[in-house]
Order: structure tokens, then C-alpha cells, then sequence
């Protein structure tokens, strides 16, 4: 809950501090409303930079699953993500209309998939689901549907490509769900942030409200923001107690394997996802490992993510490696999200492996909080304060 600080029509100064995901949709909303945005940043520039190094959110592969995550997140998290998903329309439509690459976004559904010997942690995993929409935090919509079980002609009528390479594979339909191009729709971010001044190569050393401490820049040390936002992810200790949960991926080029929607393969011992992009690309990942190791992707998880999609779409077999991307996302201590508002001062954090799914809700929650909401954010009924 909190209580909304109401700007009026005067044009505010703001200060952002991190140009990831957040960072960048939160500079894109207010530069479109007419403030003066600067936003400050540690990467050499807006491109993403896959060392380990650059914003998590270019390494996401960019599932919008509320659905799926009921498996292991609380009903509150499906709701937000459900609203994103709303918005990501919206705002990849936007973007669409103002750049000249449009970003990709669809929502066809995602598809759960196992093989016959791991049926019986695939029926847990429904079961789970089960338990989290008989409990809705907010409401309910049409979208809002059990998995819908799949016989294998349903399966390769939307999905040609997928069978297991050992046996059929059992699978479920999760109706609604969808999927962005998490790198284009960074780049269109930027690209279409109006007069937004980006401060490249100065990262925040600590943030505090109306003000921002820039590394090696006393001239910003004493700007005085009415607004400032810490947005850096990993980069925000020590001022919030935020630890990196590494993540990989394995990018792919794959022509003539036609995957039209996200794929979560389960395992009794881990979860991985293949995702689509356009240009014949295939994204495979993991959800998490417990570690701040920035290291390159180890043979072990290389041989396994690759070997576990192969098992699901045997075409992937003459799929050619363009890389294996490793980053760390943003988690605290109770793995849930964090907004705090103080005046002056709005920091959020703790997105963890919801990065893509959160995002627009949380954005829209602040800004809504201290009177700076778009009219599209706020006619939304499932966000009010």
C-alpha cells in the first residue's frame, strides 16, 4: 500500500541510477510524459555486452509465464504478471509505431512437456499449479485456465517439431502465456526515450533520496532530483541486501525448426526452457543456480541444456552454437520483489528470475504510488493501490 505524492502537470527532474530492464521502461514512461530524465549507468554504452557483465535482462530469454510460476512463486506474482503481459502488448505495440525494427512480442501460449518416465514429477508440478489458481489473490480472468492436457496428434498439430526423440511425450497447453524479444525490446527503450540524457561508463555509488553519487563525477554529486530511482539490480549493495542468482543460456540458430512458443521440459531434477526469437533463433536456459560465479558456462551445464532440448525437438541436432550467455539476477532474501518509496527516493528491486514477468507491474505500482501513473497504467483495475 502506500500513498500517492500527486506531481500535477509541473515537469519533475529525475534521476535514475542502473539502465537495465527497469531502468530503461521507467526512463521511456516519464521522458513520454515531458520530465527531464538523466539516467546513470556502469555499462560503456546502451548495446548489450554478453560478458557477464551487461543488465540481466539482456541475457533473459524473455518467457511471460504467470501460469508456470505458480509452481514455485505465490499467487501475487502470476497476478502482476498476468497485468505485465497486458502492458507488454501495449508497449511493444508503442514501440512498434516509433522505431524502425519493431520489437517481438506474441501470446500464443506456452506448452509443459515430459517424457513418459517423468510423468510422475510432471503431476506434481500440475498439482502445484492446481493449488495456486484455487487460490487468486486479486481476480480471475478468462485467461486464467488449468493446463490443458495435450494428446499427441493435438501436440504435433501446434507443434511439429516437438517430439521426444524416445519415446511420446505427454503435454500441457498453459493458455495465455507469451513471449518478448528481451534484447530488441531494450534497444527500442532507448531508442525511443525522448530527450532522455544517458550518463554511459558512471555507475551509482549510492543512492539516497533526490540524490544520486556518481563514481568518479563530483559535478552530479550535488544535483538535486525531485525524483531519484535506484534501479541496479545487483549493482544496489550495499544499499539493499541483494544477492546474484547466475543464470545461462544457449543461443542457438536453427532454420526449419518452426517452435512457435515457449517450451518447459520437466525433470525431477531441473527445469529448461526453449524459447523461440525471430531470425531461426532457439534460446535454451535454466531457471537458476545458487551462486555469483560470472564465469563462463561450464561443459556439465552446456551438455545438459543442450541435450535436454535435443530430447524434446531432435531437429535441434543441426542447430549451430552462436554463444552461451551467463549473468546474475537480482534476488532477495525472501526471493519476492521489493518496492520502496520514501520521498524523494523509489527503489526496486529483488526481481529475481521475473525480471520480464514483473517488470511493467511493478513500474506501474510505483509511479501510480507517488502520482506520476500513466492513464493506461491506472485504468487497470487488478493494480490498484
Amino acid at each position: 500500500m502506500c500513498s500517492a505524492h500527486h506531481a500535477g502537470d509541473r515537469k519533475l527532474k529525475i534521476g535514475i541510477a542502473g539502465a537495465g530492464l527497469l531502468g530503461r521502461l521507467v526512463a521511456w514512461t516519464l521522458a513520454h510524459q515531458g520530465h527531464q530524465v538523466s539516467v546513470f549507468d556502469p555499462a560503456p554504452g546502451p548495446q548489450p555486452a554478453y560478458d557477464g557483465h551487461g543488465a540481466a535482462g539482456f541475457t533473459a530469454a524473455g518467457m511471460l509465464s504467470p501460469l508456470a510460476e505458480l509452481e514455485s512463486a505465490e499467487p501475487d506474482v502470476a497476478e502482476r504478471g498476468w497485468h505485465s503481459i497486458t502492458r507488454w502488448e501495449q508497449i511493444t505495440g508503442a514501440l512498434a509505431r516509433r522505431t524502425y525494427k519493431p520489437p517481438y512480442f506474441a501470446q500464443r501460449g506456452s506448452l509443459m512437456v515430459a517424457h513418459g518416465t517423468d510423468l510422475g514429477a510432471a503431476r506434481r508440478v500440475l498439482s502445484r499449479l492446481d493449488d495456486g489458481l484455487q487460490n487468486p489473490t486479486r481476480r480471475t480472468t478468462a485467461t486464467h485456465r488449468q493446463p490443458e492436457a495435450l494428446s499427441a496428434g493435438q501436440l504435433r498439430q501446434v507443434e511439429p517439431c516437438l517430439h521426444g526423440s524416445a519415446g511420446p511425450l505427454h503435454a500441457w497447453m498453459l493458455h495465455g502465456e507469451g513471449h518478448i524479444d528481451t534484447v530488441r525490446t531494450l534497444q527500442c527503450l532507448f531508442e525511443d526515450a525522448p530527450h532522455v540524457q544517458w550518463h554511459w561508463a558512471q555507475p551509482v555509488k549510492h543512492v539516497s533520496p533526490h540524490r544520486l553519487d556518481v563514481a568518479g563525477c563530483h559535478n552530479h554529486q550535488a544535483d538535486h532530483f525531485d525524483w531519484v530511482f535506484d534501479l541496479r539490480g545487483t549493482g544496489a549493495k550495499p544499499d539493499a541486501p541483494v544477492r546474484g542468482v547466475r543464470g545461462e543460456v544457449v543461443w542457438l540458430h536453427a532454420p526449419g525448426v518452426d517452435l512457435q512458443r515457449p517450451v518447459r521440459l520437466l525433470h525431477p531434477r531441473h527445469r529448461v526452457y526453449i524459447v523461440p526469437r525471430p531470425g531461426d533463433m532457439v534460446l535454451i536456459g535454466a531457471s537458476e543456480i545458487e551462486s555469483e560465479d560470472r564465469s563462463p558456462m561450464s561443459l556439465r551445464s552446456a551438455v545438459e541444456l543442450m541435450a535436454a532440448a535435443h530430447s524434446v525437438i531432435p531437429a535441434l541436432a543441426e542447430a549451430r552454437i552462436l554463444r552461451m550467455d551467463v549473468n546474475l539476477r537480482p534476488a532477495l532474501p525472501d526471493h519476492r520483489p521489493e518496492i520502496h518509496i520514501e520521498p524523494g527516493m523509489v527503489r526496486i528491486n529483488g526481481l529475481y528470475r521475473h525480471g520480464w514477468l514483473l517488470g511493467p507491474s511493478l513500474v506501474d505500482e510505483a509511479l501510480a504510488c507517488i502520482g506520476l501513473a500513466s492513464t493506461t497504467a491506472c485504468d487497470d483495475p487488478a493494480m490498484a493501490i
